[in-house]
């Protein structure tokens, strides 16, 4: 096994958004030094690294520069383009690998490679052209859900199709890229894991996160999630094995659907912190951000004991809407924690910040995030 990178050394992320500001927050604090590559300038990564980079991801001699000034990579995001990985692997460390990114950040790929390894999956059907659609309809039935293959994130390049009108629509609104249809879940909750593996192949999780989504976008994420003990290992278990078959060192999320019948099927692979594992910032002994440190660096895992019952809410731009969030409303809740990405403008369904409760159970922290959350909004004159 590679020797650990120690602290003084310089971690470069690929990706700027804001898990690569959280991952830098974290590994400034233990005393690295962090470079960030972005195709934008003063990034929610680049306004808390020691160094922005702001290049395009296909400019590969600008990789190659930047991973000669940093000691390992890792990435924040999974639409990271493959090239660059590659080309920044030539010269330093990359973890995860490029492999794993390449498997993941298509949905094609990511479900056939799935389905190889026996993990239990949502039906789905490759679809390049009308007639391919229409075919899958026929097998999956309606309603079903036409996903694009790749760089899809928050409900982006997908449409429910409910009856045999929507079919050509909702393909011409994905402009020619390759899809994917997948058979309608009716499922009773949705749920993640968030789990690291180590350089020597240890293994640590979060537990079983209860997910509530609106608009397709993550809108609360609880901890620890209100599942029977037989459900919580058997989705541990799923995470486990998809990280050891992947051959991943770092952080990643499998997020899953419990059916109405009890059972577990995997949705998407994130290989990367997630959104549903903010919490462990203010509610775990080890954050998921130090935990993608550790692993990167070859450092040993560290504790994910939860220390309280958590909800995270996220924060979208259409809190701006109505003017600046009364911030010391939310405040005024002494048991709620702020975080903001520093991103300049705030857009409707753009991810500005979250806020995280704690309470003495999961009930009481989602009631507590939600009412910290109502507060911001500014009272009419």
């Amino acid at each position: 096994m590679s020797a650990p990178i120690l602290p003084g050394a310089t971690i470069g992320v690929l990706g700027s958004g804001q898990l690569g500001r959280m991952l830098a927050l974290a590994a400034r604090r233990m005393g690295y030094r962090v470079h960030v590559y972005s195709p934008e300038a003063d990034s929610p990564t680049g306004q808390v690294a020691d160094r922005e980079t702001v290049a395009s991801y296909n400019d590969l001699d600008a990789v190659r520069a930047f991973a000669r000034a940093v000691d390992v990579i890792t990435f924040e995001f999974e639409n990271v383009p493959s090239v660059a990985v590659d080309a920044a692997a030539e010269l330093v460390p990359v973890r995860p690998r490029g492999t794993v990114l390449y498997t993941t950040q298509n949905r094609l790929r990511e479900k056939i490679w799935l389905d190889q390894h026996a993990f239990p999956l949502t039906p789905s059907i490759p679809v390049r052209s009308t007639e391919d659609l229409l075919s899958a309809l026929r097998r999956l039935g309606y309603p079903a859900v036409l996903k694009t293959a790749g760089y899809g994130y928050d409900g982006k390049g997908q449409a429910l199709i409910a009856r045999p009108a929507d079919a050509a629509p909702a393909l011409a609104a994905l402009g020619g890229q390759d899809a994917i249809l997948e058979a309608y879940v009716a499922f009773e909750r949705e749920v993640s894991v968030v789990a690291a593996r180590g350089l020597d192949g240890s293994f640590a999780h979060y537990g079983v996160v209860e997910n509530a989504h609106h608009q397709h976008i993550l809108d609360l994420s609880t901890a620890p999630a209100a599942v029977a003990p037989a459900i919580a290992r058997r989705a541990e278990a799923i995470a486990r094995e998809v990280l050891a078959a992947l051959d991943v060192v770092g952080v990643l999320c499998v997020e899953m659907f419990v059916t109405v019948d009890g059972e577990l099927l995997v949705n998407e692979l994130a290989p990367r912190p997630h959104n549903s594992g903010h919490f462990t910032v203010d509610a775990c002994v080890t954050s998921q951000f130090e935990q993608q440190l550790r692993a990167v660096c070859g450092l040993p895992l560290g504790s994910t004991e939860q220390l309280r019952p958590a909800t995270m809410a996220n924060l979208l731009g259409d809190l701006w809407q109505a003017g600046e969030p009364n911030w010391a409303a939310a405040c005024a809740f002494p048991e709620v924690k702020l975080h903001l990405y520093g991103k300049r403008q705030a857009r409707r369904g753009r991810k500005m910040g979250h806020l995280t409760a704690l309470a003495a159970t999961p009930a009481e922290a989602a009631e507590r995030a939600q009412a910290a959350r109502a507060a911001l909004i500014p009272a009419a004159p």
